[in-house]
């Protein structure tokens, strides 16, 4: 018998629940496009509705609202580009692009490459030491000139240091002015209360694979109102903002996960409240000198972020994946060489104790196990790493 593991990556991703894998094979064993007029297509079809209204009901939406993708990086180029270009179409100019410093990649280079290959304009919105947003700046850069902002985009927490961003505060800036805002939700779903209507948000991500539901799968939340340009063409299909053959077995099993996630959205976030408190403190005793990252109160619940000094964080991730625990580094890997995380960066730290980071994410399926596994670990994991560090 295999040696149990330990696994703190639910930020990367979920595993997939048993009641999504039972949805989604039950829809794959049925035939039929939802763009098909026969009886197998209207089947088809009747399913891709049903769990369009399902992952309605669950994160404040209306069905007409709910947009199927492949994923959260699809959504985020849908809501940054579609929004960008559509707003530039009707007012040239509607040029500036406000982002927040610690965006996820997949808005972080899409708001980039708007810069550089479609005339945007970018402006990076700073944050605080704990990765929040500086409203005030955030303000002063709408009231500059306003008419000339295409959109508005803030993560609603952050996917390394769980940092929960003021969504409604940045929200009510915009629409002082009529400027559209998005807000990437991939890690917020399931973790802390979702509601669309509410939000003021025009745009919203959501993706299934960080939910316990299938890799491949998610949505792009769409206020009936908002007009997006579409990033593809073809058949038509979701309001003609996302071409493509629908899904069913994958929205089917895509709505699961959303509904499990968010049916008992407290009690789920205070059972991981506990295990990532109970994590921090094991580890701060076991590292004396570990840094936590991330706000202290406003964070989501699930997630743990730790600046180690006089590692690097690639060592510290292969020596507790030998050791049997997954996480991940707070650091990203270009050509090969290791760079410190924007997002640490933006929130000042330190550019070498940046670079020895490490997030530990919680979810449906973590464990008192999964967090004793690593506060037994963790001190001579470091121990070594730090050692490893002397001889290079």
């Amino acid at each position: 018998m295999s040696e149990r593991r330990a696994y703190l990556d639910h930020a990367a991703t979920s595993p997939i629940h048993p009641e999504v894998i039972e949805v989604v094979a039950s829809a794959m064993a049925t035939l039929g496009n939802p763009s098909s007029l026969h009886a197998a297509g209207r089947q088809a079809r009747k399913t891709v509705e049903e769990s369009r209204e399902s992952v309605a009901a669950a994160l404040g939406a209306r069905p007409s609202e709910v947009v199927f993708t492949s994923g959260g990086t699809e959504a985020d180029n849908l809501a940054v580009k579609g929004l960008y270009w559509s707003r530039r179409a009707a007012d040239p100019r509607r040029a500036r692009i406000l982002a927040s410093a610690v965006e996820h990649h997949a808005v972080m280079d899409a708001v980039r490459w708007l810069g550089e290959a479609q005339g945007a304009s970018v402006e990076w919105i700073p944050v605080d030491r704990s990765g929040r947003l500086d409203v005030a700046a955030l303000r002063e850069s709408v009231r500059r000139e306003p008419e000339s902002v295409a959109l508005v985009t803030v993560m609603w927490a952050n996917n390394e240091v769980g940092t929960l961003q003021p969504i409604g505060e940045a929200a009510a800036v915009a629409r002082e002015h009529g400027i559209p805002v998005h807000s990437d939700a991939v890690q917020a779903v399931g973790q802390v209360p979702v509601d669309f209507a509410a939000s003021g948000l025009d745009t919203l991500t959501v993706s299934g694979h960080k939910l316990g539901g299938p890799i491949g799968v998610g949505a792009l939340l769409v206020g009936r109102d908002v007009k997006l340009t579409p990033v593809q063409h073809g058949g038509g299909q979701e309001r003609d903002i996302r071409s493509g053959t629908l899904d069913p077995p994958g929205f089917a099993g895509f709505a699961a996960a959303v509904d499990l996630a968010t049916r008992d959205v407290g009690t789920h976030a205070q059972r991981l409240r506990e295990l990532r408190d109970d994590l921090v403190r094991g580890v701060l005793d076991a590292v004396p000198g570990a840094v936590r990252n991330g706000h202290p109160e406003s964070s989501l619940p699930g997630m743990a972020h730790f600046s180690f000094a006089g590692c690097e964080g690639d060592s510290l991730l292969l020596l507790l994946d030998a050791a049997g625990i997954h996480c991940s580094t707070g650091s990203a890997c270009s050509v090969g060489v290791p760079r410190p995380s924007h997002v640490l960066l933006a929130m000042g730290i330190d550019e070498e104790l940046a670079r020895g980071s490490l997030r530990f994410s919680l979810g449906w399926s973590s464990s008192r196990a999964d967090v004793d596994a690593l506060t037994r670990s963790i001190g001579s994991v470091v121990e070594r790493a730090r050692a490893a560090g002397v001889f290079l």
